[in-house]
């Protein structure tokens, strides 16, 4: 069965013969489930709370191979801590007394290495694997989100902010989630190797401890200079991702201006930001670290110094002093990393803040309690005295705006640029949801739907279309992933697009570029009908849908669209008198409401605001075509390029 036999979902058989209701099914979603597995746990909502403490149930979701991982890194410094003492035995009793063999020793250090290194290596991948979960953990929470968020919130902002927290931001938080403890179970280590030091000798011990109070204030004063510039960096990194971002897709506006030596300016004064910031990092770190990780020698220097008084007057064995310095050695390489894990935890303390702004914004349209599935459209559509600003500050868009439109109705709204005519598709698809007044579905308020259910029965064609870069087979198939061939084709040749398809290289296989801008704005615009018209929904909305597609072809399409539109509520965004054709009658908007009603003869006749509009939207159709769409044929051959 193609499109074109198809009927509009639920018209015409809501009652069986006794006028009772037949039995409706839960709704469907038509599209794919999520086929990746979801976060066993996500960041705690309370704002109270540390930044650490927030993403702890994170990693606790992973403790099973995380303590797995701590545990092997500790037992195999445990054992790497027995190679001095076996050492100083060594020496004791092989060389000093000869009371023992050396290769009794040396055989004994060896395995002790062999299973340090082992519980190392198993250690290392586990610590790593537990990296990788925590991190594909966070993107994914973070994605959830954002494909929950509202309009508004993509209205406010950036993408380049978006994009630079959804990977930077990830990054050093989960690089401080998981080798933070790691290198505190070496700092646990070092206990136990002062734990050996003193029972060496317990003065030696303590005149080897005499820098670490010093080590502690420099690393207090580090993490407090550190912060403030951590969070700057990540801010102007992801200031400039964002406009990178923006050069990219905006990149037809530079170069039509010629503009690509300002924006390189522009991106030049957000590197020299972003290396300051850097600079100024890597200055702290200078005067803090070496201090930091160098301290520890002048233990190792006041341990010799005092060890080798106390050993030639006979107070300390030669060997106990050689072990003794081997324990200092160890007790190096926490305090080296001391300045690294501030370093990593101020960065991801700025970081953690940074996604918790996203991850703490709640979607401002969503389901009502109690909301009931859309099932068996017909297709009533009603807009009750509605009042719509896209932000509070600004003016309203729609002031008292009153629309009828009845099942398996074609209507047209007309009006100048930004009288409010897209907006009025938005409210329908709760894109946004009302400042005042309602929208109301078959007699309910649409705000008593699931959204899910309300945007599967109204589909809608925007006038700026928008591709991925696949397939054209997998761009009309968008929300029917699972639709035959035969209705892509079907869907493809209702909207006029079958035919320069197949001239495509590789046909209905061939993988459009970024946003699809390797078609022409009306190759782009049928890709997008024909996207809409395969899911078939009982309403269906044209926003100004064929306002990049040349007239003759335009008028290709009309007949299958006429067919499509039989028994479907269709509202028609237009300013073509061809496109305006197709409705039953005609509504023109102004000042946010509708001021006229009727055909297009008598609105030609009684109203001069309309052929005012006619007009202009002529003078803009030509404008618009002559600089965004090709003739059929023309350009690079098959239709590509613009």
């Amino acid at each position: 069965m193609t499109i074109l036999s198809r009927r509009p979902p639920g018209l015409g058989d809501e009652r069986n013969g006794e006028g009772s209701e037949e039995p409706h099914s839960p709704f469907e979603p038509i599209a794919t489930t999520a086929r990746y597995r979801e976060p066993k746990s996500g960041i705690d909502p309370d704002r109270e709370k540390t930044w650490l403490r927030r993403a702890m149930p994170i990693v606790l979701a992973h403790k099973k191979i995380f303590i797995t991982s701590l545990v092997l890194s500790f037992v195999g410094l445990i054992l790497q801590v027995q190679i001095p003492k076996l050492l100083q035995d060594a020496i004791e009793s092989a060389i000093v007394k000869h009371t023992g063999t050396l290769s009794h020793y040396i055989w004994i250090m060896l395995i002790l290495a062999v299973a340090a290194g082992i519980a190392g290596y198993v250690s290392r991948y586990f610590l790593m694997r537990t990296a990788y979960e925590i991190e594909f953990d966070l993107r994914n929470i973070i994605y959830m989100h954002l494909t929950k968020m509202s309009f508004p919130f993509y209205d406010r902002v950036q993408s380049g902010q978006l994009i630079s927290r959804a990977n930077s931001d990830i990054r050093s938080v989960q690089m401080y989630l998981t080798f933070a403890p790691s290198i505190l179970v070496q700092c646990s280590v070092a206990l136990v190797a002062f734990a050996y030091m003193l029972s060496i000798n317990v003065p030696l011990a303590l005149v080897a401890m005499i820098p670490t109070p010093f080590v502690y204030f420099l690393g207090v004063q580090m993490r407090k200079r550190i912060f403030p510039v951590s969070w700057l960096i990540q801010a102007r990194l992801a200031d400039v991702a964002t406009i990178v971002d923006e050069n990219i897709n905006g990149v037809r506006v530079v170069k039509s201006f010629a503009a690509e030596q300002r924006e390189l300016t522009t991106l030049a004064k957000a590197a020299d930001r972003l290396q300051w910031s850097y600079v100024k990092d890597a200055d702290i770190r200078a005067r803090f670290t070496p201090s930091v990780q160098n301290l520890p020698q002048i233990g190792l220097a006041l341990v010799l110094l005092f060890g080798g008084w106390l050993a030639l007057h006979g107070k300390l064995p030669i060997a106990a002093l050689a072990s003794f310095s081997l324990y200092i050695v160890m007790l190096q390489a926490p305090f080296q990393m001391l300045g690294m894990i501030i370093m990593m935890g101020q960065r991801a303390a700025a970081s953690s803040q940074r996604i918790y702004e996203i991850l703490d914004e709640q979607p401002t349209v969503v389901d009502r309690p109690g909301a009931v599935d859309l099932l068996q459209c017909r297709g009533d559509v009603r807009f009750e005295s509605v009042d719509f600003k896209y932000a509070e500050d600004n003016p309203l868009v729609l002031d008292g705006f009153d629309l009828r439109i009845r099942p398996g109705e074609t209507v047209a709204l007309v009006g100048r640029t930004g009288c409010g005519k897209s907006t009025v598709a938005r409210l329908l698809a709760r894109f946004y949801d009302v400042t005042g007044g309602r929208v109301v579905l078959d007699d309910h308020d649409v705000r008593d739907y699931t959204i899910t259910s309300l945007r599967g029965n109204v589909g809608i064609v925007l006038d700026e279309p928008f591709l991925f870069s696949v397939s054209i087979r997998d761009n009309i198939a968008y929300g029917l992933p699972n639709a035959d061939f035969a209705d892509i084709e079907a869907a493809a040749k209702a909207a006029g697009a079958d035919e320069f398809v197949r001239e495509l290289p590789d046909g209905y296989d061939t993988v459009v570029g970024e946003r699809g801008y390797t078609l022409s704005g009306g190759q782009r615009q049928r890709i997008a009908i024909a996207r809409t018209l395969l899911v078939n929904p009982p309403i269906l909305v044209l926003d100004d849908a064929t306002s990049a597609i040349d007239v003759q072809v335009e008028l290709t399409i009309h007949g299958a669209l006429r067919t499509l539109m039989e028994g479907r509520t269709t509202l028609i965004i237009a300013h073509r008198l061809s496109t305006i054709s197709l409705a039953d009658r005609v509504l023109l908007m102004d000042g946010g409401r509708i001021v006229a009603d009727g055909t297009h003869a008598e609105l030609i006749e009684t109203v001069p605001l309309y052929g005012e509009v006619l007009a202009q939207g002529e003078k803009e159709d030509a404008v618009r075509l002559t600089g965004d769409d090709l003739p059929e044929g023309g350009g690079v051959p098959g239709g590509l390029g613009r």
